[in-house]
């Protein structure tokens, strides 16, 4: 994107992430922003700040922190540059998954989005093996846990803003 793509403002807030963060607010009880730092934010929120690794710039590191702050048994995740993930698409993937799986996540033209889907305490040591081995490719970790895919066809709900013409394209979509 060439800027930090969490500051972009979008939807009618100053930023991308306080968007996701008001819609987030209306599904779940809690939400919280992970990230390298807090201070860039100039608003309230819950934030898990990632544990300090050299130089890793990586989900990895971040899912690391939030199981090292978050006592429970699993969480959703949902990156900052996907704001067309809907309310009905988090109900299915909430809806099929099971305590028996590790993960449960949405998968698109047969292509997995890692960032979208819920991931279980059960993972955690599998994670921090990641940082140690500096092997941070989700879609391995996924495929090789007991991860449950979840089939969507609508591709525009999992529009990623990756570059300026990704994140145009969204700001007429919105």
């Amino acid at each position: 994107m060439g800027e930090d793509k969490s500051l972009l403002p979008f939807g009618g807030y100053d930023t991308l992430t306080e968007f996701q963060l008001t819609r987030l607010k209306k599904i779940f009880k809690t939400v919280y922003i992970s990230t390298k730092d807090k201070s860039k934010f100039d608003f309230e929120a819950d934030f898990i700040e990632d544990i300090k690794t050299d130089d890793v710039f990586a989900p990895s590191v971040g899912f690391v922190s939030i199981f090292d702050r978050l006592a429970c048994e699993s969480f959703f995740v949902i990156s900052v540059d996907t704001p067309f993930i809907d309310k009905k698409t988090i109900q299915t993937l909430i809806e099929t998954d099971n305590p028996h799986a590790e993960a449960t996540i949405a998968k698109v033209d047969d292509k997995i989005q890692p960032m979208c889907g819920i991931y279980h305490l059960s993972l955690e040591d599998k994670f921090v093996e990641m940082l140690d081995t500096n092997n941070h490719k989700l879609g391995f970790l996924l495929k090789n846990a007991k991860t449950t895919f979840v089939e969507f066809s609508d591709k525009k709900v999992f529009l990623n803003l990756n570059h300026p013409h990704e994140y145009k394209e969204a700001l007429a979509l919105i």
